[in-house]
């Protein structure tokens, strides 16, 4: 695999692990590009399991960042093993929720680390993956009278517009894939004889 691919997730999947001394673990895993994708997707587990003790989680993004969270877990018991079994399976863009209902008998620190890393090790590894490119992503701004001139620098670099804003002007947010990034500002300068910058986000 090329710097210019990552291994991700193909789609989301649940997978429950036996009961370690009463408590049950739910491991679930998905897909996700962003931080606000990655938090909603912890958000829609605790609305499915309201009665659970803990939601831990950890998520790894393409572009480096990471973030875990032990939910009242003592401190790096949860969301760390959870994130070294992202890191360790070589995915990226994905998150990782590990519930647990207590069950009644205290697992002690190893036994937490254990149960977190190995439910998330579990859903991770039955999880269907795919590889795909990487992506930069930037934001553009523009005047409506330049649509033209941006859409076919766009078109010509196979960059998707992910979102768009059609205020007093118009302001894209895009991804393009790493490998044709070289070359993608000048040529949206160019184009727009220098009245349109494309800026990178992240």
């Amino acid at each position: 695999m090329s710097n210019h691919e990552i291994t991700g997730l193909a789609r989301p999947l649940t997978l429950e692990v036996d009961r370690i001394k009463g408590s049950r673990f739910i491991g679930d895993a998905a897909p996700v590009g962003d931080d606000d994708a990655a938090l909603a997707f912890v958000a829609s587990i605790r609305d499915r399991e309201p009665s659970a003790t803990h939601h831990c989680w950890a998520f790894r993004l393409a572009e480096g960042r990471e973030r875990s969270s032990d939910d009242g877990e003592p401190g790096g018991t949860a969301g760390a093993p959870i994130l070294r079994r992202i890191g360790g399976a070589g995915l990226s863009d994905v998150v990782v929720v590990v519930t647990r209902y207590y069950g009644g008998t205290k697992l002690g620190t190893g036994g937490l680390v254990r149960a977190y890393g190995g439910c998330a090790g579990a859903v991770l590894d039955a999880a269907d993956r795919v590889v795909r490119p990487r992506v930069a992503v930037f934001v553009i701004d523009h005047p409506y009278d330049l649509s033209g001139p941006v859409e076919g620098v766009l078109a010509g670099h196979d960059a998707t517009v992910t979102d768009a804003d059609y205020g007093a002007a118009v302001r894209l947010r895009v991804s393009l894939p790493l490998a044709r990034v070289d070359g993608f500002p000048e040529a949206l300068l160019e184009a727009t004889a220098g009245r349109v910058e494309a800026h990178p986000v992240g």
